[in-house]
C-alpha cells in the first residue's frame, strides 16, 4: 500500500495530473486523426514530465551552484546579506512579515558569521513593487531577535534587484571604509551576485549558502517521478540563467 501510494500520488497532484492529461489527450487526438494536435500535446506533456524530475532540476542547479565553494575560514570586515524574499503580511510573534525559506537560510548563515567574526551586517534589499513591504526592516527584526546587536545591523532598503544590491552596498562600503566584504546569498544566485559586484568594482568574498546539489548525488526510483518541488526548482534555475544572460547584455 505504501509503494502504491508513492507511485499513484505524483500523478494525482500537479504537475503529474497535467502530464497525464496532456499525453492522454495527445494519444486520443492521434487516434482520432488529429495528428498535429496529438503530437503537440504529447511533446508538451513529455517536456513537462522532464522538467518535473529531480535529476533534471538538479542538473540545472548544479551548473549554477558549482561556480563557488563555501570558504573554510572566511575573513572580512563586513557581511553583505542579499535579500531572498519575504511573506510580508505573515503574522509573527515579534511583528508582521517573515522571510521565505531561501532567505531564512541566508539569515541564519549571516548570523553565524557575525557571531564568529563580530563584524557588521549590511542588509541589502528593498521592495520591487509599491504595494509590497520592504524586505530590509523584516530581516533586521529577525537578525536582532536572534542576537545580532542593533548597532551591528546596517540597512540598505532602496535596491530592487541584484545589480542595485551591488550598487547601493558598494556605496555604503566606500563611505564606511569597509574593504573586505563577505557576500552571503544562495548558492544558485551567487554567480549573478558576484557578476554584479564586479561591475561596481567592489571585490567580495563569496559565501554561498543553501546548496541543493553536491557531488555524488544518488537517486532512487522515486526521484524519477514528477514532483512539484522539482518543477519549482527547474523554474528557479531557468529564471536564474535568464537573469545571467540579461545582466551580461544589459549592464
Amino acid at each position: 500500500m505504501f509503494l502504491f501510494k508513492k507511485i499513484v500520488m505524483p500523478f494525482i497532484l500537479p504537475p503529474g495530473i497535467f502530464i497525464i492529461l496532456l499525453i492522454g489527450s495527445g494519444i486520443w487526438y492521434l487516434f482520432k486523426g488529429y495528428r498535429k494536435a496529438g503530437i503537440i500535446n504529447c511533446i508538451i506533456g513529455m517536456l513537462m514530465c522532464l522538467v518535473s524530475l529531480s535529476p533534471f532540476s538538479n542538473y540545472l542547479f548544479s551548473g549554477l551552484e558549482s561556480a563557488f565553494d563555501m570558504p573554510e575560514n572566511p575573513q572580512g570586515d563586513v557581511i553583505i546579506l542579499l535579500g531572498g524574499g519575504i511573506y510580508d503580511e505573515s503574522p509573527d510573534f515579534s511583528g508582521i512579515g517573515i522571510p521565505t525559506e531561501d532567505m531564512t537560510t541566508r539569515i541564519v548563515t549571516a548570523i553565524r558569521l557575525q557571531k564568529k567574526l563580530e563584524i557588521p551586517i549590511i542588509i541589502s534589499t528593498g521592495k520591487v513593487f509599491k504595494h509590497r513591504k520592504s524586505e530590509a526592516p523584516i530581516v533586521r527584526r529577525f537578525l536582532i531577535d536572534l542576537g545580532v546587536p542593533s548597532d551591528k545591523v546596517i540597512m540598505e532598503d532602496k535596491s530592487r534587484d541584484t545589480i542595485e544590491n551591488a550598487k547601493y552596498s558598494t556605496d555604503i562600503c566606500k563611505k564606511s571604509g569597509f574593504e573586505k566584504p563577505i557576500l552571503v546569498t544562495s548558492a544558485y544566485h551567487m554567480r549573478r551576485a558576484v557578476m554584479s559586484f564586479e561591475k561596481t568594482g567592489l571585490k567580495v568574498l563569496p559565501f554561498p549558502v543553501g546548496f541543493r546539489t553536491w557531488q555524488g548525488m544518488k537517486y532512487g526510483w522515486d526521484d524519477y517521478m514528477p514532483s512539484l518541488g522539482a518543477f519549482d526548482k527547474t523554474c528557479t534555475a531557468m529564471r536564474e540563467y535568464l537573469g545571467l544572460i540579461f545582466y551580461k547584455r544589459a549592464y
